[in-house]
């Protein structure tokens, strides 16, 4: 069974002989080796290249130890470039090497060479491609699979698919599993047993069960505002400890390291600027998400939300959650501000959506609420309201689309109808 993973694809070939490293990233067991060991290997055997012009290593591999010592590594690269034609170096699990960082800019020296690389999230996260490779590299990020991947490759209705989706997510080896208990347990094992043992490990984190702890707290409460303040104080009321807002800071920045937590700021929308704390809290995956509860809280009025923020960063958006501000008449006749809520705002250099997510518009009453805070909107850019289920589009007298949610994931021109 072959996935498409053709926006990760099409980046590739974009970046390919820029001059710059080429850094797959993203959560453990999203697909980032099948996207270049057969993804982008096949194109690049169906553009033209030779096979022998394709050095793929996987270092993880106990079979290429020899080759995790730097040295060795840069003699067998050098020897396997014999003519003046483009070569690609392809190597997985970077981090096994010693001096990764020295290899990688020195295979940058030879003119000839396009080098993308891989490597696990306990020791090669976003936040040292910048410094590791001193502005010569160019991220990739890979999501787990998106609902209109995952739907392409799935055996059976999509009425299926969704179902399977919304409970156990997006990576890539549940499509092979046959049982909910396979599935289940195996999404259970990898976030306690890598994921979770990968943060301990790398930041030598002495008190895991404080993790533990923020953790399920942070998937009860997907997409509601948070901070460091706020949590500390469910740790004293619900857990009956007192932990710092600092050491609750260090968790939460391991686990968006990690990949598998993001952040959304609240923007004001009419001031156009960051307001600061409090923010919301997506996870990467809501499959990892529902396993970590035990599969307890599968509530789609919540989990269509996170599905919906990570559609939007997988299509290249900034996503922030917007506050619309204006002024109403309360029922004593006094004039005040009052604050509103747009679920996001979703940037992408001059183009911006406004986003509502709603599971349900029962009543012409709950639609204008809804509808409600973009109304308030001083500007022209669209506006969308996205509804559970596979609702049809329709457009009202103020320019607002509605639309739902199935369809608006497997529509990638959705956001521009």
């Amino acid at each position: 069974m072959e996935i498409r993973r053709d926006v990760y694809l099409d980046k590739l070939i974009r970046k390919k002989q820029n001059g710059l490293i080429k850094v797959v990233t993203g959560v453990r067991r999203c697909g980032k080796s099948y996207l270049l060991f057969q993804l982008f290997h096949n194109h690049l055997l169906a553009s033209g290249v030779p096979a022998d012009h394709i050095l793929e290593v996987a270092l993880d591999d106990r079979s290429n130890k020899a080759l995790r010592d730097p040295d060795a590594m840069l003699r067998y690269v050098k020897a396997s470039i014999r003519d003046q034609g483009d070569y690609y170096i392809i190597l997985d699990e970077v981090q096994y090497m010693a001096e990764f960082e020295d290899v990688l800019n020195s295979l940058l020296h030879i003119p000839n060479a396009d080098v993308y690389v891989t490597g696990s999230n306990s020791q090669f996260l976003s936040s040292d491609v910048i410094t590791q490779f001193r502005g010569r590299g160019d991220e990739v990020h890979v999501f787990p699979l998106s609902f209109r991947e995952y739907a392409a490759a799935y055996p059976g209705p999509p009425e299926d698919a969704w179902d399977d989706y919304l409970v156990y997510g997006g990576l890539p080896l549940i499509l092979s599993m046959t049982t909910d208990e396979d599935k289940a347990a195996y999404l259970s094992a990898l976030f306690q047993k890598v994921y979770l043992s990968d943060i301990v490990e790398r930041h030598r984190v002495r008190n895991q069960a404080e993790l533990d702890e923020l953790v399920d707290i942070l998937a009860s409460a997907v997409g509601s505002y948070t901070n460091q303040s706020k949590l500390a104080r469910t740790f004293r009321s619900v857990k009956h400890k007192a932990i710092s807002d600092k050491t609750l800071k260090n968790y939460m920045d391991y686990l968006m390291d990690a990949y598998l937590i993001s952040r959304a700021k609240r923007y004001d929308i009419k001031g156009k600027r960051y307001i600061g704390s409090p923010a919301k809290y997506y996870f990467e995956d809501v499959g990892l998400r529902n396993a970590r509860l035990g599969f307890r809280q599968v509530e789609e009025t919540h989990l269509m939300e996170n599905i919906l923020y990570n559609e939007l960063r997988l299509r290249g958006y900034q996503v922030d959650v917007g506050v619309v501000s204006h002024y109403e008449t309360g029922k004593e006749g006094k004039r005040g501000k009052k604050q509103l809520e747009v679920d996001f705002v979703a940037t992408k250099g001059s183009e911006r959506h406004y986003i509502q997510s709603a599971y349900s518009l029962p009543t012409p009453e709950k639609a204008q609420q809804e509808a409600r805070s973009l109304l308030h909107i001083p500007d022209a850019f669209r506006k969308l309201i996205v509804v559970g289920g596979n609702a049809k589009v329709r457009r009202d007298e103020n320019g607002i689309l509605t639309i739902g949610l199935r369809r608006f994931l497997l529509d990638e021109n959705s956001l521009h109808l």
